[in-house]
């Protein structure tokens, strides 16, 4: 089958390829898990042309059958092989699943890959089960890089405006790129999650409620919310729902990778704050799905792209409280720190002194930067840098 590589990820799993350890591979549905699957695949195969390969898509109704950890041990083991790779889409449509692969893992025959559409597929007491024998991979929406090379565009403003319009989901490369289809495509993958990835899943009867909280999450990115907050507004549209349910539906939203969470965090007393967080859309495109694409949004949008942006290369992230400033992200991966002020434009010399200068109140020596939708980059200011919206996506930090 006919694809486009995604050499981030398979630099990722490179060195895990081969080895005795199970590779979970987590994500968002449409967003390239199978194509993953079949980039490994390949790669196994030019390891070793001979390899037996075992893939099992639990999307096919040929797998329907493959319903619990003994159906699916049963299945591995027709095959009259003493090694295998194994290959497993979608496996939390099987029952105890941890049970086959701790067991097949435990061989030491075979190399498993899975791939789950909800983010704690392996959390809690899961994790304790397998626990060091597995790594786990995160696959986001395409980066605005790999936008461009699937839809065969250039690296310019025009194009960034595209992907801040539709966002990175890759069938979108065989769509024509206007309003009305992409975002009819869109909005069934939005439907989808929220029936078989958050409805079914987790026995939800309220969900006039659930697609209410998203339409909220999605017009309010990048605001500081709490659940009394949401409670309080949807009391305003005759909405009675207790804080504890508001808190359980953003988890669901956030578990079937909608949505992120992000917590604040004071600079100069090092702790978190308990109440308060922002989210952000995973795909900003199924954000534009809901509340439809609106000018007066951009602010809105520019700040979601650079938290996905850091999110994708692994970044964890909070918002930074410094006295009375906010910092928009506060940016931390193993001995890397970094603070990142977002804007739209740069337009005036009040708007330069307030961005640039909350992070000048920051006296230590991680980098600092201001992103903005500008299209053309401004001199340092007072050693902090400036670098545009299109500059910072195309950036491996």
């Amino acid at each position: 089958m006919e694809y486009i590589e995604r050499k981030y990820y398979i630099n990722k799993i490179q060195p895990f390829i081969s080895q005795n350890i199970i590779k979970v591979i987590t994500g968002q549905r449409r967003v390239g898990k199978s194509y993953f699957l079949l980039q490994i695949i390949d790669k196994l195969k030019s390891i070793n042309p001979k390899i037996q390969v075992i893939h099992i898509n639990k999307e096919l109704h040929k797998y329907k059958h493959i319903k619990t950890d003994d159906d699916l041990i049963r299945y591995i083991k027709s095959f009259k092989t003493s090694k295998a790779a194994i290959l497993i889409d979608e496996i939390q449509e099987i029952e105890n699943f941890e049970n086959a692969l701790r067991s097949l893992q435990a061989e030491q025959n075979y190399d498993i890959y899975c791939t789950g559409s909800n983010a704690n597929l392996l959390s809690g007491e899961l994790a304790t089960f397998l626990s060091g024998r597995y790594i786990k991979i995160e696959i986001y929406p395409l980066s605005f890089l790999e936008f461009l090379e699937f839809n065969k565009l250039p690296n310019t403003h025009e194009s960034l405006k595209l992907y801040m319009r539709y966002g990175g989901h890759p069938y979108i490369k065989h769509l024509e790129l206007n309003d009305e289809i992409v975002f009819d495509y869109l909005k069934n993958i939005y439907q989808t999650i929220l029936l078989k990835d958050i409805v079914s899943r987790n026995n939800i009867r309220n969900i006039r409620f659930l697609n209410d909280l998203s339409y909220f999450i999605a017009d309010n990115i990048g605001n500081l919310v709490s659940a009394k907050k949401i409670s309080d507004y949807l009391k305003s549209q005759k909405i009675k729902i207790s804080n504890q349910a508001v808190l359980n539906y953003l988890y669901f939203l956030s578990d079937a990778f909608l949505v992120h969470s992000i917590k604040r965090y004071d600079i100069k007393g090092k702790r978190s704050f308990e109440i308060g967080e922002k989210y952000y859309f995973n795909d900003i495109g199924l954000r534009n799905s809901i509340t439809g694409f609106k000018s007066d949004d951009i602010a809105k949008i520019t700040e979601n792209m650079i938290f996905n942006h850091l999110k994708m290369l692994g970044y964890e992230i909070k918002i930074g409280k410094f006295n009375d400033k906010e910092i928009d992200f506060v940016c931390v991966k193993q001995n890397k720190k970094m603070y990142i002020q977002a804007t739209t434009y740069l337009n005036s010399k009040k708007e330069v002194e307030r961005e640039f200068g909350n992070l000048l109140k920051i006296k230590d020596n991680f980098p600092k930067w201001v992103v903005s939708l500008d299209d053309i980059k401004l001199d340092s200011y007072n050693g902090i840098e400036h670098l545009t919206l299109k500059e910072f996506l195309s950036k491996e930090l």
